[in-house]
């Protein structure tokens, strides 16, 4: 498998008051295309820190976090957030005066993304997830939250990137919508050789990705 993402001895803290709390200690970690990865652990292991140092959101204290070879300070964080990766938030983030439609084109319109046909393209992922035609011009506010994670799943697709990563994506579903949304994602990685990389509290959902990882003593470790 290729890697598409690499943690090499990446370092973060932060401070606690007077105390230093370290969360990875020169941890390095591979991550591959077609493979889907969960990081479980308990509140304030590290495993949002991981997905957001992934996501060029922060950078570490030390080390570097490098994405298909590069070190993505050196492609620009800016730059990699914007075409080379998809970030699939547990709030949704979706804009909210757009309809579902309009949601998923404003995501490939900030890259420049160029397709035949901007409309049926959109409207394509937006039905492959399970969204009708009418619910992808309604008021998104009315839509159910396994609907609205649908778009924001959609949004994440239509950028076409090689890695998508979740924060726990699935934290306000109810247990079937979090079962559909897990399929999406093992199929983007197994079908479309996405990399994706997941954060969630549920073991079950953990146990059904290909590699579990958590946090331990600094360093990125299978479970």
């Amino acid at each position: 498998m290729e890697t598409i993402l690499s943690f090499e001895d990446v370092s973060y803290s932060y401070m606690d008051g007077s105390s230093t709390v370290t969360i990875l200690d020169k941890a390095n970690y591979d991550f591959e295309k077609g493979k889907i990865y969960a990081i479980v652990g308990a509140s304030g292991s590290g495993k949002t820190t991981t997905i957001v140092l992934a996501g060029g959101l922060d950078k570490p204290k030390a080390g570097k976090v490098s994405f298909k070879g590069t070190d993505i300070n050196q492609i620009g964080l800016n730059k990699y957030r914007r075409n080379d990766i998809s970030i699939v938030f547990q709030a949704y983030n979706l804009i909210y005066y757009m309809n579902a439609y309009e949601n998923v084109a404003n995501a490939i319109e900030i890259p420049n993304i160029k397709v035949p046909n901007k409309k049926e393209y959109c409207l394509n992922i937006l039905q492959k997830l399970g969204l009708t035609k009418d619910q992808c011009f309604r008021d998104i506010r009315k839509l159910s939250g396994g609907q609205q994670q649908r778009i924001a799943i959609a949004r994440a697709m239509a950028k076409d990137v090689d890695l998508i990563l979740a924060d726990e994506p699935t934290g306000n579903l109810d247990e079937k919508n979090s079962r559909e949304i897990l399929k999406i994602f093992i199929d983007l990685a197994h079908n479309d050789e996405k990399c994706v990389i997941i954060v969630t509290h549920s073991p079950s959902l953990a146990a059904k990705c290909d590699v579990q990882l958590k946090i331990s003593n600094g360093q990125i470790i299978e479970v």
